[in-house]
């Protein structure tokens, strides 16, 4: 039986991946694009998430933040859950859906990304922080499973992993994540302004 479930977990991964190319591309060479600009004009990345998904946001930022696979200059990136005084101050004051919309009001501008990952695409916290990012002009990318739930035509650009089960999308947000990085890094670590250590950034 452990065998079995252990086998089965891989096969179903493994199977969502292969579809993930097909599914997802266009709109990964969409997310890339967006985050290049936004790094070559001085701007940053802002992630967020709930759960697994808020680890995913931190993990991702500290890609950027650190490096990939390539020595370049740290991009500014923010993951809006490291902040747990601010997140559960403005919980207890605003309420739970207000905790990132909030961050972006604070710390986004015109130009910067905000990426938005949930797998149902409906957490109320995450599409409010969309619905403030597009009011303020920042550039949005939503990560989600199939359906896209709510996110589904809020985002600029919005990444469906081809699956209903949250495992299995959770793995590729990260498959998708560090493909954007690579991607992004490939792009910048290539102009002249990313190859020292010191660069204007805006806030």
């Amino acid at each position: 039986m452990t065998e079995k479930i252990l086998r089965s977990n891989i096969e179903n991964s493994v199977r969502v991946h292969n579809q993930l190319a097909e599914a997802c591309l266009p709109a990964m060479i969409a997310a890339a694009n967006a985050l290049v600009s936004a790094y070559r004009s001085g701007h940053k990345s802002i992630f967020f998430g709930n759960g697994g998904s808020a680890s995913d946001a931190q993990h991702l930022a500290g890609e950027f933040l650190g490096r990939y696979l390539r020595e370049r200059r740290p991009l500014p990136a923010v993951a809006l859950a490291e902040n747990t005084s601010a997140m559960t101050a403005i919980a207890n004051d605003y309420g739970y859906d207000q905790v990132y919309s909030r961050q972006i009001q604070a710390l986004g501008v015109p130009g910067d990304v905000a990426v938005g990952i949930s797998t149902s695409g409906n957490s109320a916290n995450v599409v409010e922080a969309i619905l403030c990012a597009r009011k303020m002009g920042l550039y949005t990318i939503g990560l989600t499973g199939a359906s896209g739930g709510r996110m589904r035509g809020l985002v600029d650009t919005l990444i469906a992993v081809p699956s209903g089960e949250t495992p299995r999308i959770q793995e590729c947000h990260i498959l998708v994540g560090h493909a954007l990085c690579d991607a992004v890094e490939e792009a910048v670590a290539k102009s002249p302004i990313f190859s020292g250590i010191h660069a204007e950034v805006k806030s």
